[in-house]
């Protein structure tokens, strides 16, 4: 874990191997009594079609925790964060299995609620990260595109959008 500026504990991970979200958790508020809201956001792969084997999920090292961490920093700026954890898997994997962790804390549940959702709008929209499907019957179903949903979702986060600060 990392300590952040003015000590926020963060910690930001790009990893192969699956999660525990009660560890992960529990790493960012273990013996805090600042703490009075923490909001998760677990993110699984899903098979809407029932015709997908796996998604291959690729990064570019060091890039990919660079621009996490940017991301991070900028959350601990706009909303009073406790502690902040994003986790983000690589490679292969199923449905049904973790792909992405986001842990906010905060003495309030705005400023948590919205801090994660800002992360997950970031990750979903402009995190150095790229999906490959992978079909049940052995093809590939080809990279996965940017949903425009998903865009105009990350809109609300503009920078002349002024910081919640409670």
């Amino acid at each position: 874990m990392v300590e952040a500026a003015g000590h926020i504990p963060r910690h930001i991970s790009v990893q192969a191997a699956p999660f525990d979200l009660a560890v992960e958790v529990g790493r960012l508020t273990a013996g805090r009594t600042d703490i009075g809201a923490v909001v998760t956001f677990t993110g699984l792969c899903r098979d809407e079609a029932g015709q997908l084997s796996a998604l291959e999920l690729e990064h570019y090292p060091g890039m990919a925790e660079d621009e996490l961490t940017r991301v991070v920093a900028q959350a601990e700026q706009r909303w009073p964060l406790q502690a902040v954890g994003v986790i983000h898997r690589y490679g292969l994997i199923k449905p049904g299995e973790v792909i992405v962790l986001v842990v906010t804390a905060s003495a309030h549940r705005v400023a948590a609620f919205e801090a994660a959702s800002f992360l997950m709008d970031y990750l979903k929209t402009r995190a150095p990260f790229w999906k490959k499907e992978h079909l049940a019957d052995g093809t590939s179903g080809g990279w996965v595109e940017a949903k425009a949903h998903d865009d105009l979702a990350a809109e609300r986060w503009s920078a002349a959008q002024a910081p919640v600060k409670i």
